[in-house]
């Protein structure tokens, strides 16, 4: 019996997917992927897509026979036990002191292009962007499922535009080119292109809220893996087309790049809203899903039970206000210091592809038949995934650790207590 009240249909958690997915990397991605591997780029989102699939297909298998609102963390203890459970769910949120703060750093950076902003002014946009995501929070799923199944159709459109007006695929630029590719340069651009899709394990802390669970679950996840994919190719074609690419500073700047040639200067808001909204909606439904990942383990004891208080639309808001509290004090200390985005990303980096690698695992051991066979294959693209981290990946293994020799520290006093 699901614990939360199930409002959320099918497109609406495609929807909540797709901006997840698209969300920071739709308009940067693209060119940061162009500027390593040029024309090969676009022959790399369709074969990322392909290697996506598997891991796709595995957190479905298991949010249709485990629908849960701890998510991953919740899987993983399923299949590895309690120990391994707390964890994992506090490996999952310790990217709240590195992620979360990156990407707000980019919800502000798309306004950079229109104004001239101080490192306070900066500051002030991402503290009323979470407050904005503090008031969605209080209302059922179903309103956020709405509002991002919204901003999803606005990233369509906007990518669909640049189709429409710069007249693609032109004659000279094939969408899929065959001659004079870099193909040695397509395995660091899936490197990096792999972020793109992270999400997934956010989505599935959701899974309890669906009103079909068993039906609609798997199926959002699949149709918001392929739509995503098929834009982020889209808007590939478009940033390789009219050359909106470069170094750094061009690949952070390729949506106004393609609105001034395309639309018109006078429309260069428009674009910084639009990079704004995607940024928003990918933020939201990780503090959404962090927030019902703290209430399921405070509403089955292992947190404290003022956690698993609900207000009365049925929505985890103690939880949910204290993620946003967490966030906004990270981001302030991040301000503070001068962290740039790259530097906050890169510890956040190997938490999300762990989580990935054991919810994987925990497949391989919870699933039977042609599932746990899928899942075999998405453990061996995360752990591969995970050794092209280098050195990053021993943060989260190191973290990883740390959690479970603290709780094997704590059980070990606690049994020495209980004799």
């Amino acid at each position: 019996m699901s614990r939360l009240n199930k409002e959320l249909s099918l497109l609406q958690g495609v929807g909540l997917l797709a901006t997840s997915l698209l969300g920071t990397g739709v308009f940067i991605v693209p060119a940061a992927a162009a500027a390593i591997a040029g024309e090969a780029s676009l022959w790399a989102w369709p074969l990322l897509t392909l290697l996506v699939l598997p891991v796709a297909l595995t957190f479905a298998g298991l949010g249709q026979k485990f629908p849960h609102a701890g998510g991953a963390p919740a899987l993983i203890g399923r299949a590895f036990g309690l120990s391994m459970e707390r964890s994992v769910a506090l490996l999952f949120l310790a990217v709240i002191p590195v992620g979360l703060p990156a990407a707000l750093k980019m919800t502000s950076g798309f306004w950079h292009a229109l104004y001239d902003l101080s490192p306070g002014e900066d500051m002030t946009i991402q503290l009323l962007t979470l407050g904005l995501m503090l008031i969605l929070g209080q209302r059922p799923a179903r309103a956020s499922g709405q509002i991002q199944t919204a901003i999803a159709v606005a990233i369509i459109a906007t990518v669909a535009s640049f189709w429409w007006f710069g007249d693609l695929p032109v004659s000279d630029q094939p969408v899929l080119p065959t001659t004079d590719l870099n193909w040695l340069a397509v395995p660091p651009a899936l490197a990096l292109m792999f972020w793109c899709f992270v999400g997934l394990e956010a989505f599935t802390h959701l899974g309890e809220e669906f009103k079909n669970a068993r039906r609609d679950f798997p199926l959002a996840l699949m149709l918001g893996v392929l739509l995503a994919g098929g834009v982020y190719w889209a808007c590939s074609v478009a940033v390789v087309s009219f050359g909106t690419f470069g170094d750094q500073q061009a690949n952070g700047a390729s949506l106004p790049n393609l609105v001034g040639q395309l639309w018109g200067e006078q429309w260069l808001w428009l674009a910084a809203l639009i990079g704004y909204l995607a940024c928003f909606a990918s933020i939201n439904i990780y503090l959404q899903g962090f927030a019902r990942l703290l209430w399921s383990l405070a509403d089955e004891g292992k947190l404290p039970a003022a956690l698993a208080q609900r207000n009365r639309h049925g929505v985890p808001a103690r939880a949910f206000n204290l993620v946003v509290l967490a966030c906004a004090a990270c981001a302030l200390i991040g301000w503070w210091w001068g962290l740039s985005i790259e530097e906050l990303m890169r510890y956040a980096n190997g938490n999300f592809i762990l989580v990935y690698l054991l919810s994987m695992a925990a497949g391989c051991v919870l699933l039977t038949g042609v599932f746990r066979m899928v899942a075999l294959v998405a453990t061996l693209l995360c752990g591969l995934v995970l050794l092209m981290l280098g050195a990053q990946m021993l943060y989260a293994l190191g973290i990883l650790l740390f959690f479970l020799l603290i709780g094997r520290f704590s059980g070990f006093r606690q049994t020495s207590a209980a004799r």
